[in-house]
């Protein structure tokens, strides 16, 4: 792991519904795309946070970042703070890992609905 730093790579996504199906296909998509968007190998991967609006209590993200071969990977779930006026169907998550990026290079992934979360990151 020859220069390789830890990074926190931010990213969110939105479902339709409270359906499991829904959030495993999300959850997936979101993960596959913060890799790609930062080189990052599944390996090098330390340990995924994830959380949930409120309103989704269908499914654990966690269990569908094991169905993409998370296994080894430590994972944990919660919900975020019930914030009046919040997005709602929001799965959030935090990723780090050992990369190559400076904290500046790193591609934070907004999908879906999530888009405008983090407009400064764009």
């Amino acid at each position: 792991m020859t220069n390789l730093l830890v990074r926190a790579v931010r990213g969110a996504t939105t479902v339709e519904s409270d359906d499991a199906e829904e959030i495993a296909v999300a959850t997936r998509e979101l993960l596959t795309r913060m890799l790609q968007a930062n080189d990052i190998d599944l390996e090098n991967i330390i340990s995924v946070f994830f959380t949930t609006s409120p309103d989704l209590t269908a499914s654990f993200p966690a269990a569908a970042a094991r169905g993409i071969g998370f296994h080894t990977v430590p994972l944990i779930c919660a919900s975020e703070i019930n914030v009046p006026g919040a997005k709602s169907h929001c799965i959030r998550v935090m990723l780090h890992a050992y990369c190559s990026r400076s904290r500046a290079d790193i591609r934070h992934v907004y999908l879906r609905d999530a888009q405008n979360l983090r407009d400064d990151l764009r």
